[in-house]
């Protein structure tokens, strides 16, 4: 699953540009009071202003033998977010390594490495490695329900999990991350989980708006 575009909402554009112009020193492609894209390899981060959000969750794609340079590069940059003692989560059964961090709207990022995907680089990790947005998190209370609607959309395969608790669907080149916020916590800070907006386009084309899915072409 190919993912183009991610539009988060935010109430500051001004501190997530800083933080990703600045801090993570993402490129910046796009650039109003309302409206900011930052390019993230093949795909684009965008962040539209609204008076009121809850924070997400979104996964980068990054080299399979880069995982330890980039966790020195973003130990630089931010905190990072422990999962137990560890730096690292293992996802032994997705063949997948990852490190999450907070933006500065408490989204939690997620550099993920995926072996199955036979990605590597020759350089220097940098914000130029990322190859592409790998996850948008769909928060519910109905897991089932997203995963049918989605479907409808153009047929998605479950990846992972079940159509009650955690389902992620898709494939290893991207996923959404269907949470029901009522039975689980967010990996790794275990915070509670809320219905956050956002707009994706790629494969699957549309808006999830207080908990509802329309698509658009």
């Amino acid at each position: 699953m190919k993912i183009k575009e991610i539009i988060l909402f935010t109430s500051d554009i001004l501190r997530q540009k800083q933080f990703y112009q600045d801090v993570l020193d993402f490129e910046l492609v796009f650039n109003s009071e309302t409206f900011i894209s930052f390019n993230t390899g093949k795909s684009i981060l965008s962040f539209q202003y609204k008076s009121e959000t809850k924070p997400s969750h979104i996964a980068f794609n990054i080299p399979t033998n880069k995982l330890i340079e980039a966790l020195e590069w973003l130990k630089k940059r931010v905190e990072i977010l422990p999962y137990g003692e560890q730096f690292i989560s293992n996802f032994e059964s997705w063949n997948a390594k990852a490190i999450y961090f907070y933006d500065s709207d408490n989204n939690i990022l997620e550099f993920i490495a995926r072996e199955n995907l036979g990605i590597t680089s020759d350089g220097a990790f940098s914000s130029k490695s990322i190859i592409s947005l790998n996850e948008m998190a769909i928060a519910t209370s109905d897991v089932k329900n997203v995963y049918e609607t989605i479907n409808s959309i153009r047929v998605i395969p479950v990846f992972d999990g079940n159509l009650e608790r955690f389902c992620a669907v898709g494939n290893d080149e991207g996923l959404f991350i269907i949470i029901n916020k009522d039975l689980k916590k967010w990996h790794p800070t275990y915070e509670d989980v809320y219905i956050s907006d956002f707009i994706i386009k790629g494969d699957y084309n549309f808006s999830y708006i207080n908990g509802e899915i329309k698509e658009f072409t």
